[in-house]
């Protein structure tokens, strides 16, 4: 050992402590806990959603779960989240259309009293290349996967911003990269990119937004196929789980100096 190096790591030790970093991570399980804080997570009777909002209760929220018409799959939810000693409700809502977004959060407000964390999950994913889009296509998807968010958005501010809360938008690697074979869908998650950044300065400093762009995720009963597929794109030879994507939303819940941003979570796909 280096003459004096054991006075300099005790005395580093000690300036260490004084920057706080060891009460921080004293207390790093204390701080991630949402307890006390109501979650709406739209499209979340299941698979990714789902899942989402499953997390989110087990970090200790209470959870909206939001659907159009997956009745018996959000009933299945909100029996799952309330078994974990949390509240739940499951409320339909079609998010194309304004009037019952609004609808949505008035419920919301009226049940739980706050919302604190809004997670755009719900969304469409329609083949459409240059030759098979359709004026209907188009609209459909943008309309639920670019209208809905913003006006979701707009309707949860209110109450976002009395509790200094948080969006979490879902892009996908579709919106980054480009896909012919989805055009329409493509077009509308770059929208949500571009969404999620004005949403984020018209927001602050109340108010942060972020997104997520999943990519190379596998869900049971998917084709096995792709995860075939999926494994040969990603640099990380593997698929991601629905897991890794809750971690993604729970990482940007708690990242306070964070906003703006959209977090790939695609095993490097997009490299």
């Amino acid at each position: 050992m280096v003459r004096g190096s054991g006075k300099r790591i005790a005395r580093e030790a000690k300036q260490v402590r004084g920057y706080g970093i060891v009460s921080v991570m004293s207390s790093e399980k204390s701080e991630q806990s949402l307890a006390g804080q109501v979650a709406l997570v739209t499209g979340s009777a299941k698979r990714l959603g789902r899942a989402v909002a499953v997390r989110l209760a087990q970090e200790g929220a209470d959870v909206i779960i939001h659907h159009r018409t997956s009745t018996v799959d959000a009933q299945s939810a909100v029996a799952e989240i309330e078994k974990l000693g949390r509240r739940s409700c499951a409320i339909a809502a079609d998010l194309t259309n304004v009037a019952e977004i609004k609808r949505l959060f008035d419920e919301t407000a009226k049940q739980f009293g706050r919302l604190d964390i809004l997670v755009n999950s719900a969304a469409n994913f329609l083949p459409s290349s240059i030759i098979s889009t359709t004026e209907e296509i188009w609209d459909i998807s943008l309309d639920a996967n670019v209208k809905g968010p913003f006006f979701c958005a707009q309707a949860a501010a209110p109450l976002l911003r009395r509790t200094k809360g948080t969006i979490i938008n879902f892009a996908d690697t579709g919106g980054l990269l480009g896909w012919p074979g989805y055009i329409a869908h493509s077009v509308s998650k770059a929208g949500v990119v571009m969404l999620t950044k004005v949403l984020a300065k018209a927001l602050a400093p109340e108010v942060r937004v972020n997104a997520i762009a999943p990519g190379t995720i596998t869900m049971p009963g998917d084709p096995p196929d792709w995860e075939a597929d999926f494994i040969k794109l990603a640099p990380l030879r593997r698929t991601g789980v629905p897991s890794d994507i809750a971690d993604a939303v729970v990482f940007l819940i708690h990242s306070k100096f964070i906003t703006g941003q959209v977090l790939v979570v695609d095993g490097g796909r997009t490299l």
